[in-house]
Parts: structure tokens; sequence; C-alpha cells
């Protein structure tokens, strides 16, 4: 792969080049990382004021070396919703504020002793079949916004808007070249927002009467909702981290080989599993969805090998001015949900896919049966959405968040685990780079 950089990480832009660059990174990321509170009943404008916030404490934290986006996860998705419809939205702030202080934990305990351990505790064959819970628990909610209407019975009208959403976007994942590659759901939104128009199913009046600058309605605890901890929301939303704490490692591989430092060690894992936890206590603290360092972003770096911490640094900028931009939200909120939901069915299929991905690339081998009964046992357990009631003070845990925790413990407990090679650290980044 040729990833002579345009921009180093520490090269800055021309200014006329500057904002092109940094619109590129917020188209990336814009997709993705509205349709999640879209789905989960959030604020999409608040999402990417806290993406962008996030983005800005992960640099800082990070020296300024780690060239990366943070936007919303889709793996609280479905913790997400399940507590707002049995806690109200301050649990999930109180979820993600949980959230972000695990990582946090995390990142203090790999800096005294080291991150080999990590890798052990989470290794492909728990991982992959979490991340296929993860996009088939949701594809129930995928099918029926796509072809249900807003009364909430089926409509062939809908339908066929999802239809067209869904072929636009496997077009444009399949057949885009160079920069239209990396903003695939992006365009396919845009591809089904026009059909919808046609078809007449887009109320525009409320664009029509937003305001330009609108301050968007943030969620602010002991102000907005009363702070109140329970280990029901932390047993919802603390296990999902086991995924995306893996999938931040998996992030920070890919971008030290795009890259040619190694992140690993310097600016150091502990470093950037900070700076990803400290965006989900930000966005927790003004009303948006957890945060994850995102691979749209990481795909822009690969086609443009422009990897300018100050080009992310101005998507991260962006990101906040457009959510105070009043016709922007109004613009978000006016598209219909069968537009969202063919994009998600490809999305979240995708998801499942990548699990699946994760398994291939790393040669689990299911001929071994210690393979085959973990995934087996995370697979049932997460679709099916198990629910385990603890004896004491009624604590539930359920679905994904059990899935990922009979997953690590039953790697753990069963013989035969071979831990993982220090190879598969050393192999990425250029140490010369690195120091230089």
């Amino acid at each position: 792969m040729n990833n002579q950089p345009i921009l180093d990480v520490h090269d800055k832009p021309k200014t006329t080049q500057w904002f092109t660059l940094s619109i590129q990174h917020l188209f990336a990321m814009f997709g993705s990382t509205i349709l999640v509170p879209y789905l989960v009943g959030l604020d999409p404008a608040i999402a990417l004021i806290s993406s962008g916030l996030g983005t800005l404490a992960f640099l800082l934290i990070t020296k300024f070396q780690v060239p990366a986006y943070l936007g919303s996860s889709f793996a609280y998705i479905v913790p997400i919703k399940l507590m707002n419809d049995s806690f109200g939205p301050g649990a999930t702030m109180v979820g993600t504020f949980l959230v972000g202080l695990v990582y946090g934990a995390i990142a203090l305990i790999i800096r005294k002793s080291g991150y080999r351990w990590i890798m052990n505790l989470l290794p492909p064959v728990v991982v992959g079949p979490v991340i296929i819970v993860i996009g088939l628990s949701v594809a129930g909610t995928a099918v029926n916004m796509a072809t249900q209407d807003t009364a909430g019975k089926y409509s062939m009208l809908h339908f066929s808007v999802a239809l067209v959403t869904l072929a636009a976007t496997i077009i444009f994942t399949i057949f885009a070249k160079k920069l239209l590659s990396t903003i695939p759901i992006l365009a396919g939104i845009i591809a089904g927002y026009i059909y919808a128009v046609i078809v007449g199913v887009v109320d525009f009046e409320p664009v029509m009467k937003a305001h330009w600058f609108e301050m968007p309605e943030f969620v602010i605890p002991f102000v907005s909702y009363k702070v109140n901890f329970t280990w029901d929301i932390f047993w919802l939303m603390v296990p999902v981290a086991i995924v995306t704490i893996s999938e931040h490692i998996g992030h920070q591989l890919i971008l030290s080989d795009v890259v040619g430092r190694n992140y690993i060690k310097e600016p150091g894992l502990h470093r950037s599993i900070l700076g990803d936890g400290m965006g989900s206590i930000i966005s927790a603290l003004i009303g948006g969805p957890p945060k994850t360092t995102y691979g749209e972003n990481i795909g822009v770096l690969v086609i443009t090998r422009i990897y300018s911490v100050y080009v992310l640094a101005g998507a991260g900028i962006f990101a906040i001015l457009f959510g105070f931009i009043g016709k922007i939200t109004a613009l978000i909120h006016s598209i219909p949900t069968p537009v969202m939901g063919g994009v998600s069915i490809l999305l979240f299929g995708i998801i499942a896919s990548s699990g699946l991905r994760m398994l291939v690339d790393n040669k689990i081998n299911f001929g071994d049966n210690r393979n085959l009964v973990i995934t087996s046992v995370i697979l049932i357990i997460g679709v099916g959405g198990a629910i385990l009631k603890l004896p004491f003070k009624d604590i539930q845990i359920q679905g994904m968040a059990l899935a990922a925790i009979f997953g690590v413990l039953l790697n753990l407990v069963l013989p035969g685990r071979q831990p993982v090679s220090d190879n598969m650290f050393e192999a990425h980044g250029d140490d010369e780079k690195k120091t230089a």
C-alpha cells in the first residue's frame, strides 16, 4: 500500500485547502453519526456537537499525534433504546458517562501494566461473535423503519423509498471511486431523500420555519434530569465497552499501518483509549450518544494520504458549528424514516458481517470445539435476548451485554487458550518514523 503522505501528521494545510479537506472528513462521518441518535431518539444536532468536542479532546489527550475522528457508536443502540423505554434519556446519559469512566480505568491499568493483557482478554473469537450480535439485534428495527408509515402500518410507498435508498447505497458502496467511496451512507441518504421528495413523503415546513442559528436542547445533568445511578444502567451499558474497546484497538493498529507510526507504543494505547472515553464523557454531559473512533474517516486517510491532525481538528470544529445551524438540524429531522430504514438494512448487515470477517481474517478454527462453543453461546444468548436476573437489587443483565460477559468468561475458563503474540503489535508502524 502506498502510504507516503501528501500531508504528514503535523503538516499544516494551506488555508484554501483546510476548509475542503476538513469538510471531506465531516461528510465521511456525517451519515453514521446522525443515524445513531435518529434511531434511539436523541438529538442529531447534539450528536454532531459532541462528536466535534470529543474529537478535539481526543487529539489533545493523544498529544496531537493520532489523526482520528470520534463519531456515534452503533454498539450501544440496543442498550440505549432499552434504557430510554425503561428509565428515560437521563439514564442513557448516566450510562454513557459510566462507559467513559470504564475507558479511563482501563487506560490507567494499561499505563501501569502494559497493553497485551487486554488483547488476551478480548481475542477475536470473543469480539467477532459479539459484533455479529450487534448487527443482528437491530435487524428488526431496520425492517420496521423501512416498511412502515408514520402510523406504524405497512406501506408499499414507504417501502419503495427504503428500497431506492438501499439500492443507491449499495451502488455507491460497490461502484463509487475515490472520495465518493468514503461516503456511501451519506450519498445513499441523499439519493433516498430526493426520491422521497419526488413521491411526496417529505415535509419541508419545519425547515422553512427554522432559524439559521438555533441553540440545541442540551440534556444537562442535574438540570435536565435527576442523576440516579442504578445497577440496571451499569449492566446494560458497561459490558458493551468490551466490544468498543476492542474496536478501538483494531483502529489504532490500522492507523499505525496507514500513517507509519506505532500508536500502540507512542503516544500509547492508554492515551488513545482515554481520549476515546473522554469523548463519551463529554457527550454524556450534553446529551449525545457514546463515541468511538470511526473507520469511515480512516478510509479518508487511506485514499487521500493526508494525515494532518489539523485537518481532523478542522472537521471537529465544523461539526460543532453544524450543530448550531437550525436549518441543517431541521433538514436532518425532515429525513423520512424509510430512508434511514433503507440505509440501516445494509449498515446493520455490514456490522454483523464485519464480525464474521474478523473471525475469517484471524483464521479462527471452528474444527476446534473450544472456538465453536464460545461462538455458539455468544450468538444464541445475544440474538435471543437472554436475560439474567440476579437475586439482589433487582439487577438484570440482558442480550448483548450478557453475551459479551459469557464470551469473556468462557474464553478465560476453557482450556486451550492461546496468548496473543507480541508480533501482532510489533508489526504495526515504523519505529524510525515514530521517533522522527
